[in-house]
């Protein structure tokens, strides 16, 4: 059926993840296709795909932005179905109905799905209204300082303050006063300009209130087709470095079983709410003092750190949205084992995490039990300054949370990479980091590291 209904699958995307997918739809028996920007021509994802076409110049906007290209090279090839990956248009609604309009299958959430939750003041109204906790904040777009200012009254300091639009951390910030909320609402001002295409005389802006030593934990859920979601267990992803993640785990050490019985049930009513379909993710902010919760955002795609539930939960994400996009229902496992960690292995200075592209000149991935590598690159292959720095993800998987700390010492010790700046000594210097190793840390953490 799968061959019938999805074959060949072109996926719209580049680098570790283009790869992974690609591995995946080859092992059910389908054809890969690839599309690539023109310095992405020689990267191990367009080798491995049975077929590859090139789309467009270095520039996103040119080539995997470019959503008329891609439905371009779909049709060229005769490819069934598209699956977006992450970034890029794997959000982005108005791809999702074109492609369904195409007559192909979309690998994703329905578009009515992707709309609801893209507008994080919606998708938090929304979670309020089908009993997901949220924090305090603002119902209604923030236009202007001085509406900002009142709500800041209201809210309570310390706020967050972000676009409504978007993902990814960009144009948040935390503030502490007046003053604060001044030059936080400056930098969200732009950033919804600039990525959600706002204007700076009336960007749209959400305040919520702050947590203090929070913790950033999400819940990967799965919507079936025959109406099901279900829950497939948490990861933390507190380790950030400006609102980036940069490493997760699963389960997360902060919270108790009571808590996360809550925050699983609270994200199932959240993909019911939607009637989400395929693979998504439910990102809450936990206060570790008080051991509750509340809603972050959805992410209606799948995610850079899927592989450590995959680790624990012996389930392929990416197969099950394959098959649900295909109209299955299969019966899926939600039970959860094992400690897994993963570390995204960046071309970036350690020390600022400024990035630092460049050729990379050697190249070699640890091995072993319970180590999984995703990479994007091999030696000769150039970083380039186009795109995400993201090189590989290198994922260890142990029987306790110990056993996997002590994998992922050795396999970031084993993980040679030269050439581009690279964040492997910061992985290093963080599995030495006493809060880390205890599991006692928050959002915090890399920020304390370099202070």
């Amino acid at each position: 059926m799968l061959t019938e209904t999805l074959g060949p699958v072109l996926i719209a995307n580049r680098g570790e993840i283009a790869r992974r997918i690609i591995r995946t739809v080859k092992r059910l028996g389908l054809r890969a296709v690839a599309v690539h920007s023109e310095p992405d021509g020689d990267l191990p994802f367009v080798r491995e795909a049975d077929e590859a076409v090139l789309i467009g110049p270095a520039n996103p906007a040119q080539s995997y932005l470019d959503a008329g290209k891609v439905l371009e090279a779909a049709r060229a090839t005769g490819a069934k179905a598209i699956h977006p990956g992450y970034g890029f248009l794997a959000e982005n609604a108005a791809f999702a109905r074109a492609v369904i309009d195409a007559g192909l299958v979309w690998i994703g959430p329905a578009p009515e799905a992707i709309d609801k939750m893209g507008d994080k003041i919606n998708a938090r109204n929304l979670m309020e209204s089908a009993g997901v906790p949220v924090a305090a904040g603002t119902r209604e777009p923030v236009t202007d300082l001085s509406l900002a200012l009142k709500a800041a009254e209201v809210v309570g300091y310390p706020v967050m303050v972000k676009t409504a639009g978007g993902g990814g951390g960009i144009g948040m910030s935390v503030a502490h006063d007046d003053e604060g909320l001044a030059k936080a609402f400056e930098q969200a001002a732009r950033a919804a300009a600039r990525f959600a295409g706002d204007a700076l005389d009336g960007p749209a802006v959400l305040l919520e209130r702050y947590i203090e030593r929070a913790r950033h934990v999400e819940v990967q859920i799965l919507g079936l087709p025959d109406g099901r979601v279900v829950a497939l267990g948490e990861r933390d992803c507190s380790v950030q470095r400006r609102h980036q993640k940069v490493v997760e785990e699963s389960p997360s050490p902060g919270i108790t079983p009571e808590l996360r019985e809550r925050m699983l049930a609270a994200a199932v009513r959240a993909g019911e709410a939607v009637g989400y379909l395929g693979a998504g993710t439910v990102e809450c902010l936990v206060d570790a003092d008080k051991q509750d919760f509340v809603f972050l955002e959805m992410n209606t795609r799948l995610q850079v750190e899927h592989p450590v539930t995959e680790l624990v939960t012996g389930l392929d994400l990416v197969e099950l949205q394959l098959r649900v996009a295909a109209g299955e229902s299969p019966e899926v496992r939600a039970a959860t084992t094992g400690h897994a960690i993963e570390f995204r292995v960046y071309a970036e200075d350690p020390k600022r995490f400024f990035p630092g592209p460049g050729t990379i000149t050697a190249w070699v991935e640890p091995d072993g039990e319970g180590v999984r590598v995703d990479s994007g690159y091999a030696a000769g292959n150039t970083v380039t300054p186009f795109y995400d720095p993201l090189m590989a993800k290198l994922c260890v998987y142990g029987e306790n949370r110990a056993d996997a700390l002590e994998r992922g010492r050795k396999a970031v010790d084993a993980f040679l990479v030269e050439g581009p700046k690279n964040n492997l000594p910061f992985c290093a210097e963080l599995l030495d980091n006493a809060e880390f190793i205890t599991g006692d840390y928050d959002t915090g953490l890399v920020t304390r590291m370099r202070a």
